[in-house]
């Protein structure tokens, strides 16, 4: 069956255009996804893989598979357990059963319910030191035996590639199998998997190179160097060398390699010496945050809690309005430079001396939801909060007896005497109120059963008004995107996945409110200026300007759906198979690598020039209303407008006009 390798992206409308890419005979396929975070939050990856099921069990039914490891308390708490649907699983699984190693299935319980195939790699640790036997004798990789979580993915991968054995020989030539493995832990899979030339596809997908979240976290010059460093050296010398031989051979045994973004890809080039085949954007259920048009309903009913928990923080120290705050947050890994944390700050300190010379009465507070290792709650910090729900619960209380006295002096047709109104005892009561507030304590948490900020993540970023992301280390980040289906704009960077895939796909990301800092063609000086001029910028809109910019926002959603960013892994399996089973799977091998897409428009209501929307000389609106700004906008008309403005398709990947092609950039 001839493939073309061609992929269009959807339209602004959300309707999907026809796909010129043939469909798969998915009933004569079977497709496993394997994962160290399947059923097991650890990280981001758990995000990816927990979002994407819906569509890929949309397409794929029964037919699909995730394999990870098991753990007793994940599976009683997230799987139901029930049989495999196709009798040659359940063979294949029996087989290791039989040998003494536990094998587990069931349907994990998030949207689409995909069946879970769990290795129970306790089980199998008496079969450890042959497993490393055989992996040095098959590829010269040594694992040392300090390295447990080392270990452990080379059990996963034993473990899996003796099913994969086990299942390929009951199966025969059909269905094909495509096994798909993400990041280093799941490699020793697609090693052996290849090494014993199992009869099946495979891909790997690495969401972020081990040596390179190393060498950012020590500060070195990353992406200035990256055709300068010995990688074998700088990984020997952090004592994870091993972890990146398994890596850098996962990358080259497997059929078809891909990385989250383009500057993933252009690392993976160089540290694991193969340049990724096809990039695969990381996407959100944009379903699970959509609102319809009640999104600036949520962030003004969740903002008014934040507002309620700063009144309990800095009470006793409250001497701004509230309703001329915003709030600013940062979140993710406690990773101080990588996650930008540094600059962060660095422009706080300059944001805060602008507002004060330029006579700006907007005060901006800025959450850090960093989680580090911590004991408890801070004694303090829960005394703040209670103090804050007494005063509460005692204007209340007076509020009760003034509105009695009230009422009952107008019954008698009088206008009452408002000393008598509250009486000694009441003013004691709210004495007694004040005194106890001079109270300050910092969050910790977010949960909606915390004691200091009962509120969930989501809640917590509808209610603020801009993340600030300006990381140096950033394969993807998920973090601005949830930020954009859920309306509210933030700050990225061109060296975040996130930052290079808006930059691609949208003419004018600043003013659909996704805010890109340079960190790869200015100096750490030049991009904490950047940061902060965005941030200035911000404070100085009205309240309508920061409303149609939420709009804006809200309407890129789509973009990061994975309704269409699927796509992209289809096409993975796609080449996949053809490059395993060729006589089967057919494409044309001089065509050029094609993932076609569109740009969002500049919109309608912006002024051409970008001097124009933002003001050379920084001033502030005093009156936060809609009378004092003049800016042309519908937001039907403007985005009516956009959709008959798209641009021509562009091809992933292509250096923005004027900014040189990096050493090892692809041109995928």
């Amino acid at each position: 069956m001839p493939l073309s390798r061609s992929l269009s992206m959807t339209s602004l409308s959300g309707v999907l255009p026809a796909w010129e890419e043939a469909e798969l005979p998915v009933e004569d396929l079977l497709l496993f996804e394997v994962a160290w975070e399947v059923t097991n939050k650890v990280g981001g990856i758990y995000t990816v893989i927990q979002t994407k099921a819906k569509i890929t069990v949309d397409e794929w039914g029964e037919n699909y598979y995730m394999m990870g490891p098991y753990f007793e308390h994940n599976f009683k708490t997230q799987v139901e357990g029930c049989e495999p649907p196709n009798p040659a699983i359940r063979k294949a699984m029996d087989a290791l059963i039989h040998n003494g190693c536990q094998v587990h299935f069931g349907r994990w319980l998030i949207e689409g319910s995909p069946f879970v195939i769990l290795f129970d790699i306790g089980s199998a640790a008496w079969n450890l030191d042959r497993w490393k036997g055989d992996l040095w004798d098959t590829c010269s990789i040594g694992l040392p035996y300090h390295d447990r979580e080392a270990n452990d993915s080379l059990i996963l991968g034993s473990l899996i590639t003796w099913f994969f054995k086990e299942l390929t020989d009951q199966l025969g030539d059909k269905p094909n199998v495509i096994g798909h493995f993400h990041e280093w832990q799941a490699g020793p899979g697609v090693i052996l998997s290849r090494c014993r030339k199992i009869p099946m596809a495979t891909v790997f997908t690495t969401h972020a190179t081990l040596l390179g979240r190393y060498l950012c976290a020590g500060n070195a010059d990353f992406y200035n160097n990256l055709d300068k460093f010995n990688v074998d050296k700088e990984a020997g010398e952090r004592q994870i060398y091993h972890r990146y031989c398994l890596e850098r051979a996962a990358a080259h045994c497997a059929h078809v390699f891909t990385t989250v973004s383009q500057i993933t890809a252009v690392e993976a080039s160089h540290i694991l010496h193969r340049m990724p085949d096809v990039v695969t954007p990381n996407g959100l259920n944009v379903k699970k945050f959509s609102a319809m048009h009640e999104f600036q309903n949520l962030h003004s009913t969740s903002k008014a809690r934040i507002q309620e928990f700063v009144r309990g923080h800095f009470y006793g120290h409250l001497d701004f309005n509230l309703e001329k705050t915003l709030f600013f947050f940062i979140a993710g890994r406690y990773e101080f430079s990588n996650k930008g944390a540094d600059i962060f700050l660095e422009s706080l300190s300059r944001l805060n001396y602008l507002l004060r010379v330029h006579r700006n009465d907007m005060t901006v507070v800025v959450f850090f939801i960093m989680p580090a290792k911590t004991n408890n709650f801070n004694v303090e910090s829960l005394k703040g909060q209670a103090v804050r729900k007494q005063l509460w619960d005692t204007a209340h209380t007076v509020k009760e007896k003034f509105g009695k006295k009230l009422y009952d002096a107008l019954l008698k047709g009088q206008i009452p005497d408002m000393n008598s109104i509250l009486d000694r005892d009441d003013f004691t009561i709210m004495k007694r109120a004040i005194y106890a507030t001079q109270i300050i304590f910092h969050p910790e948490f977010l949960s909606s059963t915390s004691p200091l900020l009962p509120m969930d993540y989501e809640d917590f970023v509808r209610g603020c008004n801009l993340g600030v992301f300006p990381s140096y280390y950033e394969p993807w980040g998920y973090t601005p995107g949830e930020c954009t289906v859920m309306g509210i704009p933030s700050v990225t960077t061109n060296l975040s996945g996130f930052g290079c895939f808006m930059e691609e796909h949208v003419s004018d990301p600043a003013a659909y409110g996704v805010y890109i800092v340079d960190r790869r063609f200015r100096s750490p000086e030049e991009s904490c200026k950047q940061l902060t001029q965005f941030m200035f910028s911000f404070c100085q809109q009205s309240l309508r300007q920061r409303i149609i910019q939420r709009n804006r926002t809200e309407r890129l959603s789509d973009l990061l759906d994975w309704k269409y960013l699927g796509r992209f892994y289809i096409h993975a399996r796609h080449l996949a198979l053809n490059r395993a089973f060729p006589d089967q799977f057919k494409t044309d091998s001089m065509a050029p690598l094609k993932t076609e897409g569109f740009r969002y428009p500049r919109p309608y209501s912006v002024p051409p020039s970008p001097s124009a929307s933002i003001h050379s000389t920084p001033h502030h609106s005093d009156v936060e209303d809609d009378d004092d700004d003049d800016e042309p906008y519908d937001e039907d008309e403007e985005a009516e407008r956009d959709r008959l403005n798209i641009k021509v398709p562009f091809v992933l990947g292509t250096v923005p006009e004027g900014k040189k092609k990096q050493p090892g950039e692809s041109g995928n």
